[in-house]
């Protein structure tokens, strides 16, 4: 099944259910907008007319990229086709790619004096575009971790929390694995959120507490009926997409949020390039640029990011520790 085909599902299937509903003039598409069914919308603009804001060259920022790039005119950037609102998803009109990392990766081209081209491919495809210099920059909600230094350079610019999110009144907190012993919790494989949910569950059997039962589901938006009808208690994923859909359902709750690195370190999101490509330095000023004129701000108070916000862009910093084997 298509992207574009699996997120209009997804939709149909809150509207029938009672979930989400779209408000608006249907003839006047920037006025679509995300709302709980038969409440007051959230004022998320979720049309294909953004209105997205837009930034402007700073000449100091743009002499820092390669001289090739510069000619060239474009910023190549990769983009993860998955429909995880508010990161990166589609319109209304089913074909508009919108989301919060587009914004800020618009503001970053814009910024350097570039056009910015966009991708969307598979997730592990983002980094093979990396690698082959199909790709200039990947924005798509990639955590910094001390593996993925060894082949790409960073530049950071929002923090990376994830979020367990229950059915509304469940009347349950999450602040560490023993809060999560017995319960069957669902989450997307081969992610960070996966690897620490693995580790508490092996650290409540050491314990002598019950291990996690944990559900798969690929797709971001096929938790939603399971969490709703109890085949679920949990689903732990990227606090953004974990608190728009709390915000445009208004069906569940975040019942814990923690660090996407885990417990001792503070996870980050960076813009992420091809190491030694000569670009890092370049983001890291763009982005410090946009953060101060507030820009950057803005487009996170649009998607209801604010708490992930950073205050400046840090180049390559602590990352998640390597998995021991």
């Amino acid at each position: 099944m298509s992207v574009r085909r699996s997120i209009t599902l997804a939709i149909a299937t809150l509207t029938a259910t009672g979930l989400l509903t779209a408000c608006g003039n249907p003839d006047d598409a920037s006025t679509d907008v995300a709302a709980p069914q038969g409440k007051k919308d959230t004022g998320i603009n979720i049309g294909p007319d953004q209105n997205r804001l837009r930034g402007k060259k700073v000449d100091a920022v743009a002499d820092l990229v390669p001289k090739a790039i510069r000619e060239r005119g474009t910023l190549r950037i990769g983009a993860s086709a998955d429909t995880v609102p508010p990161l990166g998803f589609y319109a209304t009109d089913d074909k508009t790619r919108i989301g919060s990392e587009i914004d800020i990766a618009t503001l970053l081209a814009d910024t350097l004096g570039l056009e910015p081209k966009f991708e969307q491919v598979s997730w592990e495809n983002l980094f093979v575009g990396l690698d082959s210099s199909k790709f200039d920059a990947v924005l798509s909600n990639v955590t910094v971790t001390e593996e993925r230094k060894e082949k790409y350079d960073f530049a950071t610019y929002r923090l990376d929390n994830i979020a367990f999110e229950a059915k509304k009144g469940s009347g349950w907190k999450v602040n560490g694995p023993a809060d999560v012993a017995g319960k069957t919790i669902s989450v997307s494989s081969g992610t960070n959120q996966e690897k620490i949910l693995v580790e508490w569950s092996e650290e409540n059997v050491k314990a002598g507490r019950k291990p996690v039962e944990i559900k798969y589901f690929q797709k971001e938006n096929d938790y939603f009926l399971p969490l709703q009808s109890g085949r679920i208690d949990a689903h732990l994923s990227p606090s953004p997409s974990a608190a728009y859909h709390v915000e445009t359902a208004g069906q569940s709750e975040i019942v814990g949020q923690i660090s996407g690195a885990g417990g001792k370190l503070q996870g980050k999101i960076a813009a992420t390039t091809k190491k030694d490509s000569g670009l890092v330095k370049a983001y890291a000023a763009a982005l410090d640029h946009i953060i101060e004129d507030g820009s950057y701000g803005k487009v996170l108070e649009r998607w209801g990011l604010r708490g992930e916000a950073v205050e400046k862009s840090e180049i390559n910093p602590p990352g998640l520790p390597k998995t021991k084997s």
